[in-house]
């Protein structure tokens, strides 16, 4: 029996994938693998291979819509979705024959009780029945009469019917209002890997980094991190207790988990402190790096720590060792006093052989640029399958590679963001704010990509937030758009929920936006399976906006 993988085009899908990948290997099931990076893909790949396949895992995409209505399959054809996107649609929940849900039993998900939003046929066939069984009784009063009381049953059952119809939208609204994200994939699947006992150090490790993709990409709460965090901790100290008289403690090709509370600067131990500072969102934002008065402040920052220029600009790896010992320590206690009282975080670090050693934010950083690499070399599934090479550790060249055009995303970004900060281009439209990319903006084509794009816009907000000195605005989510595809005239947009502290991470947007784009006829496309992410004409644009208004205010 032959499976086909359908895996969406982020980081922690491509984690999940290679340890299902490994898992099959282990049981020789021959399985396709078919990159895809939208709805559209999802149903033409599901059309292509629906005659050979019966088996399909869908990972990271399919859960929050009704599978079955869209794609029409056969009576026999079944889908196990692995997806942290949530809510998860309520007829993919209550249907158990075609759809099998991989979740982790903890996750609440609060789906609604079947008998409130779905009714028995035969319910309505009854009443169809009683009007024509009427009985030619012999009196015509008692015909009356009976008549009668079938009239008024009937009313009421029908507004019975009526007021559970509107209970039933109540609750799918309340439901489906908001969308946000569940256990990670990744970690779903080495959970299933582990009770197989079929767990490695290498499947642990990409659950690790499916997990710290979630937190880079801002789609949990810290609260869910921390926890997470702790239940793969567990995990790590069962996988590398090093016994010391062992001869393969350190050999060349070993492999080493560790926790840490690392310092939370983006490629900081393969790029130079400085430029890590200046090019990490927390950092760049609390010192407000794009004026000058910021440029001075990290100065006084590095003075502070007593860090001598020479030494914090050149490679990380030559840093004098003195310095490198305690450095944690007195970055942490320096950024106290400039007000970064969360410099350092949980995360675990992998150590190839003796001299590679990468942390989990790193593996990140380097396989979301693989994969949205903009500079073209062939088809276009080779980013996506150079970047799920790139995480096996025999691909180091790839990953360094990745490294390399991670750096370069992230100064694009940072650049992205001083720009707009300084030219005032984030607009408070009354219910958010609102900031357009113009085309012919440095750097331009690389936002034309969802994760980008959205990374520009988490790192655009936080920045604001510190920027600006309105209370109000420092409350309000943010919809940000760039231009798409110029010969089509297309824009994409993406919509993300208010950077404070206690936020839950639940997005509105995707509703909004369909909402938006229904009542002004508005030519979009919500191709992408974050529904907070759509594509949409340019002319129409102005027209949209005025409707996203309207409709949140």
């Amino acid at each position: 029996q032959r499976v086909l993988l359908l895996v969406a085009s982020d980081v922690d899908a491509l984690c999940a994938c290679k340890i299902i990948q490994a898992l099959f290997q282990c049981d020789h099931v021959q399985y396709t693998l078919v990159p895809v990076s939208g709805w559209q893909e999802l149903e033409t790949a599901f059309l292509e291979h629906k005659d050979q396949f019966k088996y399909f895992v869908l990972i990271n995409c399919g859960a929050n819509v009704d599978l079955l209505e869209i794609l029409q399959p056969e009576e026999d054809t079944c889908f196990f979705i692995c997806d942290s996107h949530r809510p998860i649609n309520v007829v993919n929940v209550y249907n158990d024959t075609q759809i099998k849900l991989l979740v982790k039993p903890d996750d609440d998900f609060d789906v609604p009780a079947y008998d409130d939003i779905f009714r028995d046929e035969e319910d309505e066939e009854d009443e169809e029945e009683d009007s024509e069984n009427e009985s030619h009784g012999s009196e015509p009063s008692e015909k009356r009469r009976r008549f009668e009381e079938d009239v008024i049953e009937r009313t009421m059952k029908r507004r019975q019917r009526r007021e559970w119809e509107a209970r039933r939208r109540e609750i799918l609204f309340d439901y489906e209002q908001y969308e946000y994200h569940g256990t990670s994939s990744a970690m779903v699947m080495f959970d299933l890997a582990w009770i197989m006992s079929k767990d490695l150090n290498d499947m642990l490790w990409w659950a690790i980094v499916g997990l710290t993709d979630q937190w880079v990409q801002d789609k949990i709460t810290h609260t869910k991190y921390v926890t997470d965090i702790g239940v793969l901790q567990r995990h790590v100290s069962r996988h590398n207790h090093r016994n010391e008289d062992e001869e393969n403690s350190l050999s060349i090709d070993c492999v080493r988990i560790a926790f840490e509370y690392d310092l939370r600067l983006a490629l900081y131990q393969h790029w130079s402190l400085y430029e890590s500072l200046c090019n990490t969102s927390y950092t760049s934002a609390t010192l407000k790096l794009w004026s000058v008065q910021g440029q001075k402040r990290l100065q006084e920052f590095l003075a502070d720590m007593g860090l001598p220029l020479k030494q914090v600009k050149q490679k990380f790896n030559s840093m004098d060792m003195s310095l490198k010992e305690n450095l944690r320590e007195m970055i942490e206690e320096s950024a106290n006093k400039f007000g970064m009282k969360d410099l350092r975080v949980q995360t675990f670090s992998i150590h190839f052989g003796f001299k590679n050693k990468f942390s989990a934010s790193d593996i990140v950083y380097a396989t979301v640029s693989l994969m949205e690499n903009i500079e073209k070399e062939g088809p276009e599934t080779t980013n996506f399958i150079k970047a799920l090479d790139s995480l096996s550790r025999g691909n180091l060249d790839k990953l360094h590679q990745g490294l390399d055009l991670a750096k370069k995303q992230l100064r694009a970004i940072q650049q992205t963001v001083a720009s707009c900060i300084c030219t005032n281009l984030v607009i408070s439209q009354g219910p958010f704010l609102y900031c357009a990319l113009m085309e012919g903006t440095p750097d331009v084509k690389l936002f034309s990509k969802p994760v980008s794009l959205c990374l520009l816009s988490k790192y655009l907000l936080k920045s604001f937030v510190c920027s600006t000195k309105n209370k109000r605005c420092k409350l309000l989510p943010l919809v940000m758009a760039a231009p798409m595809d110029v010969e089509q005239g297309t824009v994409i947009m993406v919509g993300i929920p208010p950077e404070t502290e206690s936020s839950d991470k639940k997005n509105f947007f995707g509703r909004a936006f369909e909402k938006a784009a229904d009542s002004t006829n508005s030519r979009t496309l919500h191709n992408h399976f974050d529904m907070s992410i759509i594509e949409l004409k340019t002319e129409d644009r102005s027209k949209f906006l005025d409707a996203l208004i309207s409709l949140l205010s």
